[in-house]
C-alpha cells in the first residue's frame, strides 16, 4: 500500500528517470538553432573538432554529447530528410548510458541508434550494431552510412556466406561495423582458432548495440554458439533406433493421486518440461528388439542414448512446426522467428535421429571443436546496450544475467490500437472456421488483415481454407523468408491479408495510408498465444505505428498447446459451467488472465533453462577466457616461449613434491 501511495506521489523509477532524461533534452533542442545556420563543411568541421579532442582524451563523451546529438539530428535532417524526434533522443542517451530502450515499434530505432553509434565510434574502438539477420544489417549500414559517411566516419557489414579473411578484417576495422549475432560469434570463435595473429578479424569488443535485443539475448540464448568437426562414428545405429521407437507404445504417466499407480505403455511422454522417460516394460521391449541383455551396459550406452534422441524426435519435434524438410535436408526452423536457421544443427545426436526419421540422408556427428553462448559472448564488451518494442516482460533477466536496466520510453505519438479481449473456443476447428469469417468481413471492407501464426503447419491450414474462401492473401514464413521484407512491407495496403509465422518480418514498417486509416486502420489477429508474452505483444505492436488506427485480438482454442499442456483444465471448467455450444466462444478477462498465468510458466521454465546453461558456461568460460589468453600469448613474435616452459617445469616439479 505504501509502495503504490508513493508511486502516486513520485512516479514510477521509470518516469523519474525519463523526467532527468527530458532534462537534458531541452539542452540539445537549444543546440538546433547554433548547427542550423552552418554550412555542411562548418558541420563536419566542428564534428571533426570535437572527434579530435576526444580522441586525445582531453574530453569526454559525456561532455560532448548534447553536441554530438544536436550535430547528428542535423545531419540527418539534410542527408536522410528525417528529424530525430526528442523520445528518439531520449533512446539515444539510454543506449549510450548502456541501458535497454524498449520503445514501441515505428518509433524509429533505426534512426535512434546513430545518435549513440556516432557519439562512441569518436573514440576510434569501434562500435558493433547487432541485427536479426542479413538484410537489414545490410539495410541499416546503407541507409544510415549516409549519415555516418557525412561525418567522415566509416562503415560497413558483416554477412555471411563471405568468409575472406581480408574483407572481414576491413569491416571490423570500420568505425562502425554492422552484422548478426551469430556471424559476430562466430568470428570470435574462429579468431581463437587462427594459427597466426595477423589473421584474426575481429579487435576489441569496445561498444554494441544489439537491435532486437529481447530476440538476441532472450529467445537464442538458449542455443550455444558451436564449431564442430567430424567424429568419424558409424551411422547404423541411428537407424536401428529409428526402427526400435517407431515400435515402442506411448503410455500414460503414473497417476500422482491413485497409490501405487504406474506408467502404462514402453514410454511416457512429459510435454511441459519436453523429457520422456522409457517404462521397465520399454526398456525389455527395446533390449529384444536390439538383440542385447542389457541396454544400460557399458558397450551399449550410445544404443540407449540413440533411442532417447529417436524417442524425442517422433514424441517432441513435430515437421513444419520445430524444422522443415528442404532439398533433403532437415533445416531448425527458430521457434520466435519462424525463419529458417540456415547451418545451425541439433546437437547430441538429435539432428541425426530426426534425418532418420524423415528418411533423409544422415549426415556425420559432429564433435565440438569451440564453443560459447550469446550471454558470455556480448558480456565481454566494455559496453552493452539494447533497443526493442518488448522488453519489461524480460526485465528481471536482462538484469540478473546481463546487468541491464530497461528504460521503456513514451511514444512519440500516443497509441490508438484497439486490442480487444481474446475469443476462446472449445476446438481448433471452431476457432480456425472463425478466423476465416472474420478475416472474410475485414476483407469485404477493404481493412488489411495481418494474421499471426505459432507455426509453419498452422499458416499452411489458413492458407487453404482461404484459398477455398477465395481470399487473395501472401503467406510468410520459414519456406518463403526470402521475401519477408517486401511481404511484410505490403501488409499495410487496402484489403491485403498477411499471413506470417512467429511474427517473422520485425524491423520491417507496415505503414498505411489515409484510406486504411479511415477504415481502422491495420487489423492484426493472433491465431494462438505463444509461449512467451513477447511474441504476442510483438504481433500486436504491427498494428498503430506513430498514432495510426489499429485493432487486434487473440482467437484461441482448449486445443492449442499452451492451453492443452498449461492450463486447458481451468478455462475448460469455466466453459463447460457457461453452457457453451459447438461454434461459441468466451470473451472474458478472467480467461485472458488465465492463460497469461500459463505462459508465465512456460517463461519461468525457460529462464531456467537458459540460467542452467550460463551457469555450466560460466565454468567453462573461465577456461576459455584462461586458453585464449594462452593462446594469444603463443602467437605473439615477442613472447619468450624458453621463460615459459621454464616456468612450467619448476610448476610442475613444485606440485609433485608438494604431493609426495
Amino acid at each position: 500500500m505504501v509502495s503504490v501511495v508513493f508511486r502516486k506521489i513520485f512516479g514510477t523509477k521509470n518516469d523519474r528517470e525519463i523526467k532527468k532524461y527530458i532534462k537534458r533534452v531541452k539542452f540539445i533542442n537549444a543546440l538546433e538553432s547554433k548547427y542550423e545556420t552552418m554550412s555542411d563543411d562548418e558541420l563536419k568541421s566542428a564534428f571533426d573538432a570535437l572527434r579530435a579532442d576526444v580522441k586525445e582524451g582531453k574530453i569526454g563523451l559525456e561532455e560532448v554529447l548534447n553536441d554530438v546529438f544536436a550535430i547528428v539530428r542535423e545531419t540527418s535532417k539534410r542527408v536522410l530528410h528525417m528529424r530525430h524526434f526528442d523520445v528518439q533522443l531520449i533512446g539515444g542517451m539510454v543506449l549510450h548510458e548502456g541501458r535497454i530502450a524498449e520503445m514501441k515499434t515505428g518509433e524509429g530505432k533505426t534512426l535512434v541508434a546513430t545518435l549513440p553509434v556516432v557519439l562512441n565510434a569518436m573514440s576510434g574502438k569501434g562500435v558493433h550494431v547487432v541485427t536479426v539477420n542479413d538484410y537489414l544489417a545490410k539495410r541499416d549500414a546503407v541507409q544510415m552510412g549516409e549519415l555516418y559517411n557525412f561525418l567522415n566516419l566509416s562503415v560497413d557489414v558483416v554477412l555471411s556466406g563471405v568468409y575472406d579473411d581480408g574483407v572481414r578484417q576491413a569491416a571490423y576495422n570500420a568505425d562502425i561495423t554492422y552484422g548478426t549475432n551469430s556471424e559476430f560469434g562466430f568470428d570470435y570463435l574462429r579468431d581463437n582458432m587462427k594459427f597466426d595473429a595477423k589473421d584474426k578479424v575481429q579487435r576489441e569488443h569496445n561498444f554494441v548495440i544489439v537491435d532486437e535485443v529481447d530476440s538476441i539475448l532472450i529467445d537464442e540464448a538458449r542455443t550455444p554458439l558451436i564449431i564442430s568437426g567430424p567424429t568419424n562414428r558409424t551411422l547404423d545405429g541411428y537407424i536401428k533406433a529409428n526402427e526400435v521407437a517407431q515400435k515402442l507404445v506411448r503410455g500414460e504417466p503414473a497417476d500422482p493421486n491413485v497409490p501405487n499407480s504406474k506408467a502404462t505403455g514402453d514410454f511416457v511422454v512429459d510435454e511441459k518440461n519436453r523429457t520422456i522417460m522409457i517404462t521397465e516394460e520399454g526398456i525389455s521391449k527395446a533390449e529384444k528388439l536390439f538383440g542385447v541383455e542389457n541396454l544400460y551396459n557399458l558397450e551399449n550406452a550410445i544404443l540407449s542414448h540413440h533411442l532417447d534422441q529417436a524417442l524425442k524426435a517422433h514424441n517432441l519435434f513435430e515437421r513444419d512446426v520445430h524444422y522443415v524438410v528442404r532439398d533433403n535436408e532437415v533445416v531448425i526452423v527458430d521457434e520466435f522467428t519462424g525463419r529458417l536457421s540456415e547451418g545451425r544443427r541439433f546437437s547430441e545426436g538429435l539432428h541425426q535421429a530426426l534425418e532418420a526419421k524423415e528418411k533423409v540422408k544422415i549426415q556425420e556427428e559432429s564433435q565440438t571443436l569451440a564453443d560459447t553462448t550469446y550471454q558470455n559472448y556480448f558480456r565481454m564488451y566494455n559496453k552493452l546496450a539494447g533497443m526493442t518494442g518488448t522488453a519489461q516482460t524480460e526485465a528481471t533477466e536482462f538484469s540478473q544475467i546481463y546487468k541491464l536496466d530497461v528504460i521503456s520510453i513514451p511514444t512519440n505519438v500516443a497509441v490508438k490500437r484497439i486490442d480487444k479481449n481474446d475469443l476462446i473456443y472449445k476446438t481448433q476447428a471452431e476457432k480456425f472456421k472463425a478466423v476465416i469469417d472474420e478475416i472474410k468481413l475485414s476483407h469485404e471492407k477493404g481493412q488489411p488483415v495481418l494474421v499471426g501464426t505459432a507455426s509453419i503447419e498452422r499458416s499452411e491450414v489458413l492458407h487453404e481454407m482461404l484459398v477455398k474462401s477465395k481470399i487473395p492473401h501472401s503467406v510468410l514464413n520459414a519456406k518463403n523468408h526470402e521475401k519477408e521484407a517486401q511481404i511484410i512491407a505490403e501488409a499495410g495496403a487496402k484489403g491485403a491479408v498477411t499471413i506470417a509465422t512467429n511474427m517473422a518480418g520485425r524491423g520491417v514498417d507496415i505503414r498505411i495510408d489515409d484510406e486504411v486509416r479511415s477504415l481502422g486502420g491495420l487489423y492484426i489477429i493472433g491465431t494462438e498465444r505463444h509461449e512467451s508474452r513477447r511474441i504476442d505483444n510483438q504481433l500486436r505492436g504491427r498494428a498503430g505505428r506513430q498514432g495510426d488506427p489499429g485493432m487486434s485480438r487473440f482467437y484461441l482454442s482448449l486445443e492449442d498447446n499452451l492451453l492443452r499442456i498449461f492450463g486447458s483444465d481451468r478455462i475448460k471448467a469455466i466453459m463447460d459451467r457457461l453452457g457453451i455450444d459447438e461454434g461459441e466462444s468466451i470473451e472474458s478477462r478472467m480467461v485472458t488472465r488465465a492463460v497469461e498465468n500459463a505462459q508465465k510458466k512456460v517463461e519461468s521454465l525457460h529462464f531456467e533453462a537458459r540460467k542452467h546453461l550460463l551457469e555450466y558456461d560460466d565454468v567453462a568460460n573461465e577456461q576459455r577466457k584462461t586458453i585464449y589468453k594462452y593462446r594469444d600469448e603463443l602467437l605473439d613474435k615477442e613472447y619468450d616461449m624458453s621463460e615459459k616452459i621454464s616456468q612450467n617445469r619448476t610448476e610442475y616439479v613444485a606440485g609433485l613434491l608438494d604431493t609426495e
